[in-house]
């Protein structure tokens, strides 16, 4: 990852916008949405947990087949898997004795996407 230089400019002087404050704050989301936000997103710094769900963009598999596609072991796939369906990012359907996971909805695409799209920017 590159970063510029650049450092942060400051103010050369305090001058608060009282009105523009109050609006940031107003429209701020409660303390707790915030953590259960960032605790979302913690779910996105594993690379295989990324994988799999690029992985389920495609096609909707067990975990046999993640295991396979990965070049994982089933108990690997098995306990990130746990962790995407704690988050909602993935659900499951069993066919028999087979279980099969997908994406939750197309939230998850989405922002699997825009995150991609930004990178290669």
């Amino acid at each position: 990852m590159k970063f510029d230089d650049d450092k942060i400019e400051q103010c050369e002087y305090t001058h608060v916008h009282g009105d523009i404050i109050d609006q940031v704050q107003k429209n701020m989301p409660p303390e707790d949405e915030l953590c259960d936000l960032t605790e979302f997103f913690r779910v996105f710094g594993d690379t295989t947990r990324i994988k799999i769900l690029y992985v389920l963009f495609e096609h909707e598999l067990c975990v046999c087949d993640l295991a396979q596609v990965l070049g994982m072991t089933q108990s690997a796939i098995s306990h990130q898997l746990r962790v995407l369906k704690h988050n909602r990012l993935v659900k499951f359907r069993k066919a028999g004795k087979e279980v099969y996971y997908s994406l939750s909805d197309n939230h998850v695409h989405n922002i699997i996407a825009m995150g991609y799209e930004h990178i290669k920017e």
